[in-house]
C-alpha cells in the first residue's frame, strides 16, 4: 500500500513515495490485556497486604493567605481528622453581596451589620456615612443596626450588610461547606423569628365616621401599612375598644365600642396576637367584650393581658418557634380595676390586674423556661394636652412613677418592658443593659387636636437560636384621613430626637 506526500518540488508534479505495512493489531490487544491482568493481579495482592485498604496520597487543604487565623483555626477544628474527597483550597473575601443558593462551594463566614448607638435617631445611612461594622455574632442591645442605601438586612438577609465569605475550590469539595455553614450557624429568613409590636388602637368614633364614607370598607385605613408588618412571623396589636354589631359613639364619647366592620382591619393586618390590657373592652358591655374574644379565638388569633375571666387574663402569650422562646406578659396598672368593671374577675371579663407577687413568679418561671421576657404595661396616661392643640414634648416623657416601675420590672428579671397605654409616643432607654420603651403611641385612632398622639412607632424584635438579636423602631403618622403610615426619612430622624432627647433631660 503507498501513500503519497505532496513533497516541496515546483508545481503539482513533484511526489515523493513512501511504503506504509500493515500494523499488527492483535499483537497489540494482546500487550494491552496482559498489561490490565497484571494491574488487576497487583491491586488484589496489594489490597489483600493492605487489609483492604490500599494507601495512596492522602488529600489535603490548602489556606490560602487571605484568610485570618481565627479562621484557619475554625476550619480545622470544624473538620477534625475527617477524610477528604479530594484536594481542597479555601479562600477567603469580603463582599456587599451574599453568595446565591446556586454557588454551592461558597458560604458566608460571617456578617457585618452597619450599627451606631442605642439612642442614634438615624435609620439609614449611606456607605460613606459615620457608622460601625459590627458582627451579627456580636450584636448586642446597645447596637442599633441601620439600613444601608435603603437595604436594612433583617428584612432580606442578602443585602444592607458585609459578608465575608469562604470559597472551597477543588474537584470534588463534598459536603465539607456545609459541614461549616451549619458549624457557624449563621440566622437566616428560615432560623430567624421576628416579632412585631404596636401601640394603641382604638377603631372608634371618628373613624367609624370616616368608615361610612368609604362605604364600610375598612382596610381603606390599613392599606399603608400592609406590605410592612406582613413581614413579621408574629403580629401584636393592642386593641382596646370591643367590637358590637349596634355600636354607636359620638366624636365626643369615653364609653367606646367598634363596628364589626372594622375587623378587616385586623384581617388586613393579619395579626396574630391581641393584646387586652386596656380600660375600655367593657365599655359596650361584658357580652360585647365576650363575644368580641370568641370572634379573635375563631379567626386564630390569641389573646393576652386579659380575658373571659382572671384565670384566662392572667395566662400568657408564648411564642416557641425557629428554635426560639418568648413570652408576652400584658397587665393593667392604670385606671381598671374589678370594682369599677374594667378588671377581670373570677367570672367576669376584662384587663388582668397587676399584682405583684404574681408578676414576679410569672417572670421566673418564664424565665425558668428559657424564655426572653416582654413584660406589656398598661399604665397612666399622660393627660396634661394643651388645650390649644399644640405640641405638648412634657408627654414625652415617662410620667410620675412610670421610670421607677419599668426600672422595677427589669430588675424583678423582664428583658424587656413595653409601656402600650400611650396615646402620645413616649422616649425609650436602656436600664441594666435591657431595653425599655416607656409608650408605642397611636397606631388607629381619631386623636388628631393634638400633633403628638397622630405619632406612634412599631417594635420589631428578632430572635435566633433563642437569642436576642434587635429591636428595629418603625416611626408611623396618621393625619385627619386616620391612614397611618410610615414617616420618612427626615421625619423620622426628626422625631426619634426628640424622644432621645426627652430621655437625656430627665
Amino acid at each position: 500500500m503507498r501513500s503519497y506526500k505532496r513533497g516541496r518540488g515546483q508545481g503539482n508534479n513533484n511526489y515523493s513515495y513512501s511504503s506504509i505495512r500493515p500494523s499488527n493489531n492483535k499483537g497489540k490487544i494482546v500487550v494491552l490485556l496482559v498489561i490490565l491482568l497484571l494491574a488487576a493481579f497487583a491491586f488484589f495482592f496489594a489490597n489483600t497486604l493492605f487489609g483492604g485498604k490500599i494507601p495512596f496520597m492522602p488529600a489535603t487543604i490548602t489556606f490560602d493567605d487571605s484568610l485570618t487565623e481565627g479562621e484557619v483555626a475554625f476550619i480545622k477544628d470544624t473538620l477534625g481528622d475527617r477524610e477528604l474527597l479530594a484536594n481542597i483550597t479555601i479562600k477567603a473575601a469580603d463582599s456587599t453581596s451574599a453568595p446565591t443558593a446556586a454557588d454551592e462551594n461558597t458560604i458566608i463566614y460571617d456578617v457585618f451589620l452597619p450599627t451606631t448607638d442605642f439612642y442614634d435617631a438615624r435609620s439609614n445611612v449611606s456607605s460613606g456615612d459615620e457608622f460601625t461594622y459590627t458582627s451579627i455574632k456580636d450584636l448586642k442591645p446597645a447596637n442599633k443596626v441601620l439600613s444601608l442605601d435603603g437595604n436594612y438586612y433583617f428584612d432580606t438577609f442578602s443585602r444592607g450588610a458585609k459578608f465575608r465569605t469562604l470559597t472551597f475550590e477543588s474537584q470534588n469539595a463534598g459536603d465539607i461547606p456545609s459541614t461549616i455553614k451549619k458549624r457557624l450557624n449563621l440566622p437566616t429568613k428560615d432560623t430567624t423569628l421576628s416579632l412585631m409590636q404596636t401601640g394603641v388602637t382604638a377603631l372608634t368614633r371618628g373613624m367609624i365616621d370616616v368608615l361610612n364614607q368609604q362605604d364600610g370598607d375598612a382596610t381603606y385605613f390599613s392599606k399603608n401599612l400592609k406590605d410592612f408588618m406582613s413581614k413579621a412571623d408574629y403580629t401584636h396589636m393592642s386593641n382596646e375598644v370591643s367590637f358590637a354589631d349596634n355600636c354607636s359613639v359620638t366624636r365626643t364619647s369615653t364609653t367606646l365600642c367598634s363596628p364589626t366592620n372594622m375587623l378587616d382591619i385586623i384581617k388586613d393586618l393579619d395579626i396574630d396576637i391581641i393584646e387586652l390590657t386596656g380600660n375600655h373592652n367593657n365599655d359596650y358591655s361584658a357580652e360585647a367584650n365576650l363575644a368580641t374574644i370568641d370572634t379573635y379565638l375563631g379567626l386564630g388569633i390569641e389573646t393576652f393581658g386579659g380575658g373571659k375571666d382572671a384565670a384566662s387574663a392572667a395566662k400568657p402569650y408564648e411564642i416557641s418557634s425557629k428554635n426560639s422562646k418568648v413570652t408576652l406578659l400584658g397587665y393593667n396598672y392604670s385606671t381598671s380595676t374589678v370594682a369599677n368593671g374594667q378588671g377581670a374577675s373570677e367570672d367576669y371579663p376584662g384587663a388582668n390586674i397587676y399584682n405583684e407577687d404574681t408578676a414576679k413568679s410569672d417572670i421566673e418561671k418564664a424565665k425558668q423556661a428559657g424564655d426572653f421576657v416582654i413584660v406589656d404595661i398598661q399604665y397612666f396616661e399622660c393627660y396634661s394636652y394643651p388645650e390649644d392643640g399644640g405640641e405638648y414634648p412634657q408627654c414625652d416623657y415617662p410620667i410620675t412613677g412610670q421610670e421607677e416601675f419599668f426600672h422595677h420590672l427589669i430588675d424583678l428579671g423582664a428583658d424587656m418592658v413595653v409601656g402600650t397605654q400611650a396615646h402620645q409616643p413616649q422616649t425609650y432607654e436602656l436600664y441594666n443593659g435591657k431595653p425599655i420603651y416607656y409608650g408605642l403611641g397611636n397606631l388607629f385612632f381619631d386623636q388628631t387636636y393634638w400633633p403628638g398622639t397622630t405619632r406612634g412607632y412599631i417594635l420589631t424584635h428578632y430572635f435566633h437560636n433563642g437569642e436576642y438579636l434587635q429591636t428595629r423602631i418603625t416611626p408611623h403618622q396618621y393625619d385627619d384621613t386616620y391612614q397611618t403610615k410610615l414617616m420618612d426619612e427626615e421625619t423620622s430622624k426628626w422625631f426619634l430626637d426628640r424622644l432621645a432627647d426627652a430621655r437625656t433631660a430627665q
